[in-house]
């Protein structure tokens, strides 16, 4: 028997295999064709709901960001956890690169999608700074902290942390411990912390990528 999917069920149908295909053979070689046979639809079923590879490419992103920002906030959520390791722990939930993730990154730092790396961007942000924003109160609370400003103190460390970090090829060890030793300095002085305490969370983040 024919089983017939509601719209949201296909389109998610259509991502899931997307995006293992683009973890396979990348994204220049994964083809509609490839998604096509693979799930065993109509070309007209595919086109219906994406009309290019590109505007698949564009809902992937937009749905692994989605998730990776629901991963942060319930580790924010999570107040049995102390403050910085809150901290850390949201930031690394932000990590995209399992399954396409990297074929994702290397595509969409291409120059002809520079506007899907700022869409990228921006949905990562405006989904984390409220996050941010609320543990930066709390530490402020705990004497952790000594921000007057907490929304743009958030702003301030997420901007800056995606335009330093947003990409680290050809970075030497050297170049890179620099560039994080920088980033715990200022953004302890952002949030008006002790020198030195955002330190093993800060450096907990950079371990890991």
């Amino acid at each position: 028997m024919r089983i017939v999917k509601s719209a949201e069920e296909r389109k998610s149908e259509i991502l899931d295999v997307a995006e293992q295909l683009f973890a396979e053979k990348g994204f220049d070689n994964a083809s509609t064709n490839d998604i096509i046979r693979r799930i065993g639809i109509a070309r007209g079923t595919l086109y219906h709901h994406f009309g290019s590879k590109e505007e698949i490419l564009d809902a992937l992103v937009e749905r692994m960001t989605g998730e990776a920002v629901a991963r942060s906030r319930a580790v924010v959520s999570d107040k049995d956890r102390p403050i910085l390791e809150r901290l850390s722990g949201a930031v690394i939930a932000l990590d995209l690169d399992t399954g396409a993730g990297p074929e994702v990154f290397t595509q969409i730092h291409k120059p002809q999608n520079a506007l899907l790396h700022q869409k990228m961007q921006e949905r990562l942000i405006v989904g984390v700074l409220p996050l941010i924003s609320e543990l930066i109160r709390e530490g402020n609370e705990e004497g952790i902290f000594h921000s007057d400003y907490p929304d743009e103190a958030a702003e301030m460390i997420m901007i800056y942390a995606n335009t330093a970090f947003d990409s680290l090829a050809g970075l030497t060890k050297e170049q890179l411990m620099q560039k994080s030793i920088a980033f715990i300095c200022h953004t302890e002085r952002i949030l008006g912390a002790e020198e030195g305490s955002l330190a093993p969370a800060i450096m907990e983040i950079f371990n890991t990528t």
